[in-house]
């Protein structure tokens, strides 16, 4: 009996440990409105002491190149969970970063696509130091992916990196941010004058609501920008909202999914160049239909082209007006759920994810202004913000994925619900629809 009161008392003081280190990971989610958070009055300080570039340019130049970022052997993947950062088994199709580089006489900014989950926190940090005036500083650059999801890992760090992209390997992101760089360079070597235009389509065929089906909007919108140089040479810009999963996740092959055939389809046509961008895609999902993925990837990316074919094309003013600002997005401390309403410390957060910068860009070309977010922004928060800017006399295109990311940004309606994109990731608590729709209004008011 001795024995056993004295193993009930070890037993019982290991569990006040325990619970005590439990007490110290968790809480409760904080519901307090976010108007009403420090973080807010710090974004409207930053964003107040923005000004409009007013100088008057004389004409544009534009350049462009793509770079190979195909590994020579496989690597992990990066995309989805379930295949825990696995290697690639073969190549269906290369993997590439593309860049555009725009000069109008006063401002040079850069524009890079890559086929890429995301573009990697951990390259952004390389990139940065990398950059320079000589070439093209970081806070000039705006940065997409496709978001294919059958793309080079390695880049991750902490527990997203292990389920996400696989095991972390600083060479997979010094060749990511080299290959960026060398895009960059080649861009801006070989820049001619240009005209641009700005197209837009609807495509309601192949795009849903992947979080709540019907009973959500989808944002069915092809954007782009085209270029046409003083030789006749030609590129085009493209984004649209529906998630590159077409690839699923038993197909263990490198590709860029379906932006790679629309891009390869725009390039063999009348385009010399082509890049794509992943749009509001948090929320959207394609449409799948077609005997296998890849037959389904080729009918996605046709109907996607299709509205990219039949765009009405808005010429842009004579002015070549430029502006590129990166901002810093302050928000509330992370804490991601454990269940709807108990959530992890901010500091377990930031020790098992890691700590890096997070902000907002933006790209006025004319009167097409470009937003880049830090997520997988919702298309059902775009609606609103297009006839904004079209009120200000400005053609919208919100990108995500922008060199930081904090996970998805959904409307604030689907907060509580028990969704894969609403509980497993969403990391910076609620009212980030409302919020990160104010800060596109707030950089709308600036540039316009």
């Amino acid at each position: 009996m001795k024995f056993l009161r004295i193993l009930l008392k070890i037993i019982g003081g290991f569990l006040l440990v325990l619970l005590l280190v439990i007490a110290t990971m968790i809480t409760t989610m904080d519901h307090t409105p976010y108007k009403q958070m420090a973080y807010y009055k710090e974004w409207k300080s930053l964003v107040g002491k923005v000004e409009k570039d007013t100088v008057t340019a004389t004409d544009f130049k534009v350049g462009w190149a793509k770079v190979n970022i195909t590994p020579s052997s496989p690597v992990p993947m990066a995309g989805y969970g379930n295949r825990r950062g696995r290697a690639y088994e073969t190549v269906h199709d290369s993997v590439y970063v593309r860049a555009i580089v725009i000069d109008n006489g006063h401002t040079q900014a850069a524009i890079v696509s890559a086929d890429l989950l995301i573009i990697p926190p951990t390259v952004s940090k390389v990139l940065k130091a990398k950059l320079t005036a000589k070439e093209i500083p970081f806070d000039q650059v705006f940065f997409g992916s496709t978001h294919t999801h059958h793309s080079i890992g390695g880049w991750g760090t902490g527990v997203s990196g292990l389920f996400f992209s696989g095991k972390y390997d600083p060479k997979s992101v010094e060749r990511i941010a080299d290959a960026i760089f060398q895009a960059i360079v080649k861009a801006k070597s070989d820049m001619e004058p240009a005209r641009l235009a700005y197209l837009e389509s609807k495509d309601t065929l192949d795009i849903r609501n992947r979080l709540v089906g019907e009973e959500g909007g989808v944002d069915s919108e092809v954007r782009s920008v085209g270029f046409v140089t003083e030789t006749g040479k030609k590129a085009i810009l493209s984004s649209y909202g529906a998630h590159s999963t077409i690839i699923q996740s038993r197909n263990m092959v490198l590709s860029r999914d379906y932006p790679g055939v629309l891009v390869d389809s725009l390039e063999s046509g009348r385009n010399d160049f082509a890049m794509y961008m992943a749009g509001a895609v948090g929320s959207m999902g394609p449409i799948e239909r077609g005997s296998d993925d890849f037959d389904e990837m080729k009918n996605q990316a046709f109907g996607v082209q299709q509205a990219v074919l039949s765009s009405d094309t808005i010429l842009q003013s004579p002015k070549p007006s430029m502006q590129m600002i990166t901002l810093p997005l302050p928000l509330r401390e992370p804490s991601p759920r454990l269940t709807m309403d108990i959530v992890l410390r901010p500091w377990v957060f930031k020790k098992a994810f890691g700590e890096y910068p997070l902000f907002v860009k933006a790209l006025r070309i004319g009167n097409i202004l470009m937003v880049g977010m830090p997520c997988d922004f919702s298309g059902e928060l775009v609606g609103g913000l297009d006839a904004y800017a079209k009120t200000k006399g400005l053609d919208l295109i919100v990108t995500s994925f922008n060199g930081g990311y904090i996970g998805y940004i959904t409307h604030d309606k689907y907060f509580d619900r028990d969704l894969y994109e609403t509980k497993v990731m969403s990391w910076y608590g609620p009212y980030n629809g409302a919020y990160f729709q104010e800060v596109i209004r707030d950089i709308i008011n600036k540039l316009s």
